[in-house]
């Protein structure tokens, strides 16, 4: 296992490299840039401007300012915010622990809820169960995340039962952590559910797909006709090979919730990774962009790495191959 284990981490390494090589190169162009804009201010003078080019290394080929970038970030120094006009990965840091706690805790509900529910209604196969999870199912995947994004925030604007917007409240400072800690968790059940809404439906048909195959096996009949209870078979012979394909999408699911949290975050105002980087796009904060992209393909193959972990856990065969 621990074999397996750093031959994943040293694949991790290219990826890495080749998403930062091409958002760098994507960012190149780009026309314009963060100091174009400055341009139009007749306050600042072409000379200034020059300076500033040559201090952050802008009056340069991309590619040897990429390596410049390369090299800081092996340190730990993703650059420096021109619009903020603070350290890239301090703002970064503050941002990716909302996105993180956002895509957390949808994981957690989806997976919670549609495994249970995928396996009860393959075992209740056809019954009314079936078609109540197929129904959640199918409206799961039919309502675009945009579209329940904003129907969630009218819901909020309507009941006032929710914040309408942000990750705490104006007061959160003067609370108690008690208080905080409701205040922070009160602001995440609408990005939450919106987020794990349609991945719970995805992962919920795929559980049903699986299992049910598996019932359908020979094994499984030979432990049926060994006299075995019905439970027995489900949950001790069949669930465990049922679950090992559902492991491998695991990683997928975690993509699919990093880009939607990107859109969530922009429509219901969460301060997360997503809607620093779209603030940072349209104000041309080159370095900025660049390390939340990175940050975000962080994020994306961290999962798909503790997915493969999961799956060769659960299956010696992906190890021992």
């Amino acid at each position: 296992m621990w074999t397996f284990t750093v031959k994943r981490i040293i694949h991790l390494i290219p990826i890495l490299l080749g998403v930062s090589l091409l958002t760098f190169l994507l960012m190149a162009l780009t026309p314009g840039d963060y100091l174009s804009t400055l341009a139009m201010n007749p306050q600042i003078s072409p000379e200034k401007l020059n300076e500033l080019r040559a201090r952050y290394g802008l009056d340069k080929p991309w590619y040897v300012q990429y390596l410049y970038w390369l090299k800081s970030a092996m340190v730990g120094d993703l650059g420096y915010s021109f619009a903020y006009k603070i350290p890239a990965t301090e703002l970064i840091l503050g941002r990716l622990w909302n996105t993180f706690l956002l895509s957390l805790f949808a994981t957690l509900l989806a997976w919670s809820v549609a495994v249970p529910l995928g396996i009860w209604a393959a075992v209740k196969r056809n019954s009314i169960a079936d078609r109540f999870s197929s129904l959640v199912a199918f409206v799961g995947l039919s309502i675009p995340e945009v579209l329940l994004a904003l129907l969630a925030l009218m819901f909020a604007h309507a009941t006032r039962w929710f914040p309408v917007g942000g990750a705490q409240s104006a007061l959160y400072d003067l609370m108690s952590p008690m208080e905080q800690l409701w205040n922070r968790a009160h602001h995440l059940v609408l990005p939450v559910l919106v987020l794990a809404a349609s991945e719970l439906a995805g992962i919920m048909r795929q559980m049903r797909s699986n299992l049910l195959d598996t019932l359908r096996a020979d094994f499984v009949t030979s432990a049926r006709a060994k006299g075995l209870p019905e439970g027995w078979v489900v949950y001790k012979h069949a669930l465990r090979n049922a679950i090992n394909p559902l492991l491998t999408i695991f990683g997928y699911s975690l993509a699919g919730l990093l880009s939607g949290a990107f859109i969530v975050e922009n429509i219901m105002a969460w301060p997360g990774l997503g809607r620093l980087a779209m603030e940072a796009f349209f104000a041309k904060d080159q370095p900025l962009v660049i390390a939340a992209v990175v940050m975000a393909a962080t994020l994306l193959v961290v999962g798909n790495f503790v997915a493969d972990l999961l799956l060769a856990w659960s299956d010696p065969r992906i190890r021992l191959r």
